[in-house]
């Protein structure tokens, strides 16, 4: 088995649960809030894409329907093999094991590069954002989605599981690399009660996700996100 990349910070979810992150994917934003909002910016299509932080590739597809070329990047060897097998049909998509710290593609050859959910700690993603500099053309822009930790149930539950995580200081940091912004307010609808539970427990620690549960009536969730984007 390929050694994950050095560099890679594990992720607390998909690393380790793929198939519920996979729940949480089909549940995330069915109204397609994000992807207009990034398409209002710079439009993938005819484009190329690079999906940092693939995961298994739920996003690819849907990339590839209208993008010119689509690049996976992903750091865990298991989960890019869940990606390249969902895309082997599509002779436009392409994954590889890498970093954000090194991304696999030439100097200015991407248009639209797009994070999700997969590098939104603020300090210490320099390096990353050093090879977006080099690897977006002019013309191009990057985006993170990031959730809004500042606001809504969903922001105090990961606050209270993530106690040293600091709004402030991401949003300094992001504001000092010279990043836009915009809040969204997507939703997260769940097909069965049992998958948003499930969900909730991957999120957070075992006290906070008992607490997300008794708090939530039903199969929906409001998931407030902030839009990340810098254009080259």
């Amino acid at each position: 088995m390929p050694r994950i990349p050095r560099g890679a910070v594990p992720s607390p979810n998909i690393w380790h649960n793929p198939q519920i992150y996979e729940l949480e994917n089909r549940a995330v934003d069915p109204d397609g809030v994000i992807d207009s909002a990034i398409q209002g910016v710079r439009t993938w299509v005819d484009a190329t894409i690079l999906d940092i932080g693939c995961g298994t590739g739920y996003h690819l597809p849907g990339y590839a329907a209208t993008a010119r070329q689509v690049i996976g990047v992903e750091p865990h060897p298991e989960l890019a093999a869940l990606a390249i097998r969902r895309c082997a049909p599509l002779r436009n998509v392409s994954v590889q094991v890498s970093t954000a710290q090194a991304l696999p593609v030439p100097d200015t050859s991407v248009d639209v590069a797009v994070a999700r959910w997969a590098y939104f700690f603020g300090p210490g993603c320099e390096p990353g954002l050093k090879e977006l500099s080099r690897a977006v053309r002019r013309g191009g822009a990057a985006f993170v989605v990031d959730l809004d930790a500042s606001r809504g149930a969903f922001g105090e539950w990961f606050r209270e599981s993530a106690p040293t995580y600091s709004v402030r200081t991401v949003e300094e940091f992001w504001s000092r690399q010279g990043w836009e912004r915009v809040t969204l307010d997507p939703r997260m609808v769940f097909a069965r009660r049992s998958e948003l539970e499930a969900v909730l427990r991957i999120e957070f620690t075992p006290a906070v996700a008992k607490r997300a549960i008794r708090e939530t009536a039903g199969v929906e969730i409001p998931y407030p996100t902030i839009l990340r984007w810098r254009a080259f």
